[in-house]
């Protein structure tokens, strides 16, 4: 049934969304967020602590395994922490402002209203509202669906789609609680940063001496070729360099983490944070970075739109080039 059967009009609904996702003085969330992007979807839970104007938390644990990323706002800036890799980067950046992110309920009322040819659908329950994305993977995921509980106005989930409408990524909302402050010293990074005592830092040392298996993105670019690929050693560790050219060009880095033991102060990352989905990097108008699975890649290009280079971060995978 169409919105016009109903008591409330479209413009009406959304401009209480926003009243109600917005006007608060804070609110923490929990849900889930399915990934399906790669050959087995991931899933991950994610917490969200906002408190206005600009203090956010967004921490997220993939399902299965025991690494936790979190992205901190403060009013020292913008931080990625990744506790088990002993790694804090600071960013001077307006993140969320130009990354909408579809686990952030302020970002979505902002979506609904941004989009001029948004949609609403109705049913005994919900409304489902289909809109356009603004976040970094927008060119390859345009498109997202809104639920939203009639009772309790807020969303209950979000389905990003690519442009074929198949769906990418689930967000499950499972708990909301607007109006929920925590305090601004609650947000501090020390809170949340790795202690010298972490064991599994420590441990993990080891992967920069180790062997490892060559990643290569998977892209259907026909004028888009690898032309060259070496290894350099550099203080004992293996540096891989892929370069590709063609309408598309971009050189591709990869190298084992190599794991600071003592250091727990933030290092400065140029760019914004870029939710990859499985990980959060650093991206800049000509580069990318992230660390997955022990190693660290970087792209660098200077033909790639910013979401180009989040396309070829998202295919990047173990196994031979396709």
């Amino acid at each position: 049934m169409l919105a016009a059967c109903g008591e409330d009009s479209q413009e009406d609904v959304l401009q209480n969304l926003n009243d109600k996702w917005n006007d608060v003085k804070g609110y923490e969330l929990d849900a889930t967020m399915e990934i399906k992007t790669g050959a087995e979807p991931r899933i991950y839970d994610v917490n969200v602590w906002h408190t206005n104007p600009e203090f956010y938390r967004v921490k997220v644990t993939q399902q299965g395994e025991d690494v936790t990323q979190m992205i901190i706002r403060n009013k020292e800036g913008v931080f990625v922490v990744t506790p088990s890799l002993r790694k804090t980067y600071k960013f001077q950046s307006e993140w969320p402002k130009q990354n909408s992110q579809a686990y952030l309920i302020g970002a979505l009322a902002e979506d609904l209203l941004a989009d001029s040819n948004v949609t609403m659908e109705e049913d005994e329950k919900n409304y489902v509202f289909t809109a356009a994305t603004r976040n970094n993977h927008k060119s390859i995921m345009p498109t997202q669906k809104i639920v939203v509980n009639k009772k309790t106005m807020l969303p209950t989930s979000v389905s990003v789609l690519n442009e074929a409408q198949e769906e990418q990524m689930l967000i499950s909302f499972k708990n909301i609680d607007l109006g929920m402050q925590h305090k601004e010293s609650e947000y501090a990074v020390e809170n949340f940063s790795p202690s010298n005592g972490d064991e599994k830092a420590s441990a993990s040392a080891e992967v920069a001496t180790t062997e490892f298996q060559t990643y290569y993105p998977s892209l259907n670019w026909d004028n888009t070729k690898l032309v060259d690929e070496e290894a350099v050693l550099n203080d004992g560790v293996e540096r891989r360099i892929l370069t590709f050219e063609g309408e598309k060009s971009f050189t591709l880095v990869q190298q084992p983490i190599v794991y600071e033991e003592n250091s727990t102060l933030p290092v400065y990352a140029p760019g914004d944070p870029a939710d990859l989905g499985f990980t959060i990097g650093a991206i800049t108008e000509n580069s990318i970075s992230w660390e997955k699975d022990g190693l660290s890649f970087f792209i660098a290009s200077d033909n790639l739109t910013q979401e180009e280079m989040m396309e070829v971060a998202a295919s990047v995978t173990t196994g031979g080039l396709k």
